[in-house]
């Protein structure tokens, strides 16, 4: 099999693209100075496998439920291999996974290792993010994968993994349907929808969960804008807002044909039952990433498709593409250096290399990993098809609690308990509720 080299160079361009120069913390200059540094990682590796230490516990606090049991007998591996015991307790799905972690902080309890999207996420564990700048993998890093958690020319953190979302379909019913013409614009879209309905087929599988509904479905509109960081900065200024943008009155129009033509019970649908439905044939298309990739396999091997997002009918949708999340490791914990060994092992080693591409399934932000397209599976391959005219990710540009008044509001909307501006003025006042404090 192939390796995904040109594929992952164009989520390289894009992710590039992306980044460069939207960080108001921007420290572009410490990718380059970690590729300075002489590649350790070998020895790194050797020094994990031949001192392992007794009676060393670290602790890993982490919201992506996906690869919750893969990290757990990759977390065995390590211990295997070190004597270091890694304990990982996961946070995800339906959960606040950032309340939780403050909690989990102020309790007195610090984990060595969390998860913590950039930007503006990032802000509040400054005082405990490690500068991981020197690690032996920094120089592997792709750039704008790095970018969100470079501050002063410091990477505060290790990027996950790459990761787009769209709109995912199930080929074989499109052909139970007849729909011979893959949909490129808003119009065609709804049209597939009537046609997979009339055919006895629910169009759409999706969820009630705030952050899918929220932020996934909410940056849509933000990064289709001409401008998405003048307009996000006007957002917080109050200069701009949802209801008198142009791009945002498209942008419900593509929201209320999913809500529209998706199952009966979306209202009280949870993540898992929404990829379960999908996986398991009940819908033919789902607005969700290539992270599901590994929990559609579980259920069955489908024949899939990746669609742009489109929010009017001039033919110029996207996906959206970005750094997952970051590896944070606590420099309050007595063990961080420890920690700091745990993800180079992770890596640069055969076995932490072999769980991210075939266990985890992910497209990696580092170019020392090259996936082939067997590990990632379907949905991975085509996210790093249409990475090249993929837009980006810019919730994380918003303060904590932001997200969540969003996926609040659009609950509401998805009710029809609110109409389209009520659901506007509230994603504004979301924004003001955390900015103005």
């Amino acid at each position: 099999m192939k390796k995904l080299s040109i594929l992952l160079a164009a989520a390289i361009l894009t992710l590039t693209a992306a980044g460069c120069g939207n960080n108001s913390n921007n420290g572009n200059n410490s990718g380059s100075e970690a590729s300075n540094k002489p590649s350790e990682s070998a020895n790194a590796t050797s020094e994990a496998s031949t001192a392992p230490k007794k009676d060393v516990k670290i602790k890993v606090f982490q919201f992506k439920v996906e690869i919750a049991d893969a990290l757990n007998r990759m977390a065995e591996e390590y211990e295997k291999e070190t004597g270091v015991k890694v304990e990982v307790e996961t946070h995800g799905g339906g959960e606040d996974y950032n309340a939780l972690l403050k909690a989990e902080i102020a309790s007195g309890s610090e984990p060595e290792i969390f998860n913590s999207e950039g930007y503006a996420a990032l802000e509040a564990y400054y005082d405990r993010a490690t500068d991981l700048s020197g690690e032996p993998w920094a120089k592997d890093v792709i750039p704008a994968a790095a970018g969100p958690a470079q501050v002063d020319g410091k990477l505060l953190g290790m990027p996950m993994n790459i990761e787009g979302y769209g709109i995912f379909y199930n080929k074989d019913l499109f052909e139970k349907a007849g729909i011979t013409t893959l949909p490129k614009t808003l119009t065609e879209l709804e049209d597939a929808a009537k046609k997979l309905q009339a055919a006895g087929i629910t169009p759409f599988s999706t969820t009630n969960e705030w952050w899918s509904i929220g932020h996934h479905t909410i940056n849509v509109g933000l990064a289709e804008q001409p401008d998405p960081i003048a307009f996000i900065n006007g957002t917080k200024d109050g200069s701009a807002n949802f209801k008198d943008n142009d791009v945002f009155k498209k942008w419900i129009n593509y929201v209320d044909v999913v809500f529209k033509y998706s199952q009966k019970d979306k209202l009280t649908t949870d993540y898992a039952t929404q990829v379960a439905n999908f996986a398991s044939g009940k819908a033919a298309m789902i607005q969700q990433g290539n992270w599901i990739q590994g929990d559609v396999d579980k259920v069955a091997k489908l024949n899939v498709g990746l669609l742009p997002i489109p929010i009017d009918d001039s033919g110029n949708a996207h996906i959206y593409t970005g750094p997952a999340n970051f590896w944070i490791v606590n420099s309050k914990s007595k063990n961080a250096e420890e920690a700091k060994k745990f993800l180079d092992w992770m890596v640069t080693s055969d076995t932490g290399k072999s769980y991210l591409t075939k266990e985890f399934k992910f497209i990696p932000a580092l170019t020392s990993i090259k996936p082939t397209a067997d590990e990632i599976g379907q949905m991975g391959v085509a996210v790093s098809e249409q990475a090249a005219t993929a837009g980006g990710w810019h919730w994380g540009r918003y303060p904590d609690g932001v997200p969540q008044g969003w996926g609040a509001a659009m609950q509401e909307y998805q009710g029809g308990s609110i109409d389209k501006d009520q659901l506007f003025d509230k994603l504004e006042k979301a924004i003001q509720d955390i900015v103005a404090k």
